[in-house]
Order: structure tokens, then C-alpha cells, then sequence
């Protein structure tokens, strides 16, 4: 078993100061730092479980990585943090927020000073910057989110793709051939984050496959920035008659807009929310929606990163089927209602 002093030794300090610059305790020089834990993977180091303050073997704690950063819908991120702390506890385990942009630092933090058993990973992007280490560490993971190479990893998520082409498929029933879907803001694409990537192929794809005429619009949250891409809209895709929102701050903002400009929700225009199912329940005129089962991802998460800790086996990836609620935000197009 790899010793504290055999990672001085690699390291060239002493054990105390490997062990301030694991628990941060003291503070350290970055480079110092670096290289304890440049010594710590290289070694296979694991501070031993006393150090993790167990009397089972174990912490009895999970960590959560949930970055809050620009373009993060915080209501939601709460959501997932409460279903993973609720079906923690029942485990009688305790859960770790790792909330700052801090990536790999983070989980390197976490693994090396054994604050935590095992790891709860969100925000997941398709090439996401954390995986390398991830698959590297023996800290078990569970993504919420499914990146374009999970080889190697344990997913989970709502099959954003299909979820995508659910809303199309329901507005090209409805007659509608003039459809676009107003997303995330700008930088969750720029980031490439999982979920929304795939929820716009999903779109696209079915939009193709129905021939109808579509548009991908990304959209900062509030009225003004729903004011400005309903006048875009219109002014781009005039005969727009069919919208599937992912962007649950927009709902009343856009119905709001859009009814100033002419256009009532659903006689004019139809509306389909990518949402929690309360958001689309509560809004305005209450939205026809594929719900975001955070409640289901975050305790399917816990489940498997147990199943993982007891040495079970678990798929490679777990994708929820989504579901469509009417509601009263969709009808058939006009012309459609017309020409019967």
C-alpha cells in the first residue's frame, strides 16, 4: 500500500506538508501543491479512511459537481442538488457540493484528501474537459449528462434527442410546417453542453425528416431578451406558427411578447415547453411539455454510484424516455382547422 511518506519522497517534501496541501489546512505554494498531486496520481496514493474522518470504512459522504456558472439556470441545478442529497440521506450518506468552476482541481481535491467516497458529476459538455480524470481516478462517478464518448464512464439523463424530436413530431400532427425552437443562452452551446447539443439534433432532425421549415435561435433569459426574439422571429420565419421552448425563464416572457405582437398562444401561435413539469403547468397559459425528470435523474444517480461503491454492475448509460403532456398552449394550425 502506497505510504504518505512515499509520496514526499516522489514529491520532495516532507509528509506533514502532503498532508496540508491534501486537507488545505495550510496553506501551500501552487507549485508545491502541483506537484503532491502530480506525486499522488503517479503513486495511486489514497488517504487511508481514518483520514476521512470513518469509522465504516468509508466516508458516508458523496460529492455533487455542480459549476455555477454563466448561463445555468440556478432553480433548476437546485432541483437536481435536493434529488441527490434526498436519496443520499436515505442511504444514510451525506452529500459534498462542489459549486465553484474549478473543473478537474476540484475532483482532484476531493480524491486525493478522501472527502467524499464516490462522485455525482453535472453540467456535463460533449468534450468535457473533466473525463480524462475522471477515468483516471479510482474515485467511482456517475455523470448526469452524456457526453459524445462515454467509453469508460456511468451516464445518466433524459434523452434530450428524443425529447427534441417528441415536440416537433407533436406540432407536425397539429398541421404546424413552420417551426423554431428558442434555446439555452449563447454560451451553454458555446461550451458544448450535452444536453442542450443534443436537444437541438433531436430538433433539427425530426424538423428535416417532416420537411417542415425550422430555425435554431439561442436566447439570454428575461423580457427584453424575449421581446427582441419574437420580433426576430417573425421578422425571419413569418409564417411561424410552431415553438418548442428549452429556456423555462422565457415561458411567460415569450407568451407575453408574442401576444404583443399579434400573436395569441396557442390560436396563433402553439408552444411547446422542454421543462420541469411544474414550470409548465403554472405558466401563463399552461404549456404542452416534455418534462426534465430532475427529481428521477438525481436519485437514479445516487442509485448507481451505490451500486458502483458495493462492487455492483451497472450500464454504461442510462437514458430516461420523455414524455409528452398536453396542455392547453397547443392546437392545430389555423389553416389546418380551416381546410377540415
Amino acid at each position: 500500500m502506497v505510504k504518505i511518506t512515499d509520496v514526499a519522497r516522489r514529491a520532495g517534501v516532507s509528509p506533514s506538508t502532503v498532508s496540508y496541501a491534501l486537507s488545505g489546512k495550510r496553506p501551500i505554494s501552487d507549485e508545491t501543491r502541483r506537484r503532491v498531486r502530480a506525486a499522488v496520481r503517479e503513486l495511486g496514493y489514497r488517504a487511508p479512511a481514518r483520514a476521512r474522518g470513518t469509522a465504516r470504512g468509508g466516508s458516508r459522504v458523496l460529492a455533487l459537481a455542480v459549476p455555477v456558472r454563466s448561463g445555468v439556470h440556478v432553480p433548476v441545478v437546485t432541483q437536481f442538488a435536493v434529488s441527490v442529497v434526498t436519496a443520499a440521506r436515505a442511504h444514510d450518506h451525506d452529500v459534498l457540493l462542489l459549486t465553484q468552476e474549478e473543473g478537474e482541481e476540484g475532483i482532484e481535491r476531493v480524491a486525493e484528501t478522501g472527502a467524499a467516497d464516490a462522485l455525482v458529476v453535472m453540467d456535463v459538455q460533449l468534450q468535457d474537459p473533466r473525463l480524462p480524470l475522471l477515468r483516471s481516478l479510482p474515485l467511482p462517478s456517475v455523470l448526469i449528462g452524456v457526453p459524445a464518448e462515454p467509453d469508460g464512464l456511468t451516464c445518466v439523463d433524459l434523452d434530450f434527442g428524443a425529447a427534441g424530436e417528441l415536440c416537433v413530431e407533436h406540432l407536425a400532427r397539429l398541421g404546424h410546417r413552420t417551426v423554431a425552437l428558442v434555446g439555452s443562452p449563447p454560451e451553454v452551446y458555446v461550451r458544448r453542453t450535452a444536453f442542450a447539443r443534443r436537444l437541438v439534433q433531436g430538433f433539427t432532425a425530426a424538423a428535416d425528416r417532416h420537411r417542415l421549415a425550422s430555425a435554431v435561435y439561442p436566447c439570454e433569459a428575461g423580457r427584453e431578451a424575449a421581446r427582441a426574439i419574437a420580433e426576430r422571429l417573425l421578422r425571419e420565419q413569418p409564417s411561424l406558427t410552431g415553438l418548442v421552448v428549452h429556456n423555462e425563464p422565457l415561458l411567460d416572457p415569450l407568451i407575453d411578447a408574442f401576444e404583443q405582437l399579434g400573436l395569441r398562444t396557442p390560436e396563433d401561435l402553439s408552444l411547446v415547453a422542454v421543462c420541469p413539469a411544474p414550470v409548465a403547468a403554472s405558466a401563463r397559459v399552461p404549456a404542452t411539455s416534455v418534462a426534465v425528470p430532475s427529481t428521477e435523474l438525481g436519485t437514479r444517480a445516487v442509485h448507481l454510484l451505490l451500486r458502483k461503491l458495493s462492487g455492483a454492475p451497472v450500464p454504461e448509460a442510462t437514458l430516461l424516455p420523455p414524455r409528452l403532456t398536453e396542455r392547453a398552449s397547443t392546437a392545430p394550425r389555423a389553416e389546418a382547422r380551416t381546410e377540415r
